[in-house]
């Protein structure tokens, strides 16, 4: 019984964390423009890049990150996998490397790229070892310049 409860509150604790992170480039242009937010373009190395990680672990994942983001962006993250077990679709894959070439030709990881509702560059970011509120003030400050 004791198992099943924790199995219950790991996955509702996993629910309430999770993001409307979109998996269609094109289409996340589509709904910025549609609701008129910015775009929040993610780089990251899921499996391989320590910073990546805790970024998602502290900014990501946190409650706050997402009431924000569901109010002001349109979250986007092309994730860059090394391992075979997490490697993603061969369409999913082009569509990040193309987006590398247009916003991250230094191969940067993590990079935090703020796109207005057209896909063009307001400011960028990297990790910051930061609580999530202060990365989300980082975020906000990017829009103000």
């Amino acid at each position: 019984m004791e198992k099943r409860i924790i199995i219950l509150l790991l996955f509702i604790s996993s629910w309430s964390y999770s993001q409307n992170w979109k998996t269609n480039f094109e289409e996340a242009k589509q709904e910025a423009s549609k609701q008129n937010k910015n775009i929040l373009l993610v780089f990251a190395g899921s499996d391989w890049c320590g910073p990546c990680i805790k970024l998602d672990n502290v900014v990501w994942k946190s409650e706050a990150f997402k009431l924000e983001s569901e109010k002001r962006w349109v979250i986007y993250k092309a994730d860059f996998p090394k391992k075979k077990a997490n490697q993603l679709s061969a369409e999913l894959t082009e569509s990040n490397n193309k987006l590398a070439e247009k916003y991250n030709r230094n191969g940067s990881f993590p990079l935090v790229v703020l796109l207005d509702k057209n896909g063009k560059v307001i400011g960028m970011t990297g990790f910051k070892n930061i609580p999530a509120n202060e990365y989300i003030d980082l975020i906000h400050s990017l829009e103000k310049k």
